[in-house]
Order: structure tokens, then sequence, then C-alpha cells
């Protein structure tokens, strides 16, 4: 009798007897920040903003302080590998993209491009270490994946 119990209650509620996945696709969504260590999402949002580095130390600072943040926590979190490696490449990218519309200046059309890709750059900075804080995945547009 006890072992007909037992089956019928399995039966009932299959997902106790299954494993549970945890993963990007388990978490519903406006719920990451609970899956998500606190820790990491403030390594996350750090690794965003650490772009701004480039406002102090031109050229380089935007790229080697998400760097030096993601290569120090990325084994650390996961969340922080992920996100770093998207605020490293986006910030290369934009120096690519930065440094073309510099040299279009010559032909007059950087003048009007140079400050938008700025602005762009800030933009998505911000979206990203604020979703970050949130404990959302974000994946910046217009990057180039330099790093997998």
């Amino acid at each position: 009798m006890a072992k007909k119990e037992q089956t019928s209650q399995s039966q009932e509620n299959p997902s106790d007897t299954e494993p549970r996945q945890v993963g990007v696709e388990s978490v519903p969504p406006g719920e990451g920040s609970k899956e998500i260590n606190k820790d990491a999402r403030k390594w996350a949002m750090f690794c965003h903003l650490a772009g701004l580095a480039g406002l102090i130390i031109p050229v380089v600072g935007n790229i080697v302080a998400p760097l030096v943040i993601w290569q120090i926590k990325k084994d650390e979190f996961l969340f922080v590998n992920e996100q770093g490696k998207g605020a490293v490449n986006f910030q290369i990218s934009m120096s690519i993209y930065m440094a073309a519309a510099g040299l279009l200046c010559f032909a007059c059309v950087g003048f009007f491009l140079l400050p938008a890709v700025v602005i762009v750059d800030l933009i998505f900075l911000l979206i990203a270490a604020v979703k970050a804080n949130n404990g959302e995945h974000y994946r910046y547009p217009l990057t180039i994946r330099f790093i997998k």
C-alpha cells in the first residue's frame, strides 16, 4: 500500500523527482536578480562602468579597465565572465568605430560621426550597467565578438 502511495505522489509532482536545471532559460523574466549572487551583479556592473575609464585615460582606458576587472573576477563568478567578455568586446568595437570616425574627420563626415559614436557608447554602457546590477543578461548591439 505504501508503495502505491509513493508512485501516485511521484506522478502528481514529476518536477520533484527530476533534476532541476539552472540556466538562463530557467530564470523567469524579471526575476534574474534573485538567481544571481549580489557580488556577481556588483562586479558585472563594475565591468561595464569601467568603460568610463576611457574618459580619464583616452584611447586605452576604456579597454584596459574592463579587461582587468573581468580577468580578476571571471573565475569566481560565471555572470561576471559573461558580462565582462561583452563589456571588453563592446569597448574594443567602440574604439575601432571611434578611430574610423576620427579618420573620416578628413572627409568632414567624422565631425558628426565621432560625437554620435561617443554618445552611443555612453548610452549602451549605462544600460548594460543597470541591467547587470539587476541580474539580467545583456548583450551589446553593434559588437564585434573578439573574445568568445
